[in-house]
């Protein structure tokens, strides 16, 4: 029975550590969305609101690509040292 108590706690432990870290990854993007807005207001001043919304979903999106494809890499990257590694075992 100590089997499956000691899975639900490793479950119960993974499941804290993914909600803690997109909590963080919440607040982070938060704070970056509010930097770029900031960047773009000095960038267009008020009478252009449009213009600069466009700048920043542009920033944005740009920005969002880049790092999926870098942590694509990244993920794919560590999936052929894992294999590797296991190869030599």
């Amino acid at each position: 029975m100590s089997g499956k108590s000691d899975e639900f706690k490793v479950q119960l432990l993974e499941t804290f550590a993914s909600l803690i870290t997109a909590a963080f990854g919440l607040v982070a993007a938060l704070a970056w969305n509010e930097a770029i807005k900031k960047g773009v207001a000095l960038l267009f001043p008020s009478g252009n609101d449009f213009l600069g919304l466009v700048v920043y979903a542009a920033i944005v999106t740009i920005l969002a690509v880049i790092m999926t494809l870098l942590i694509a890499r990244s993920l794919n990257n560590a999936k052929k040292a894992l294999h590797l590694s296991k190869e030599e075992e």
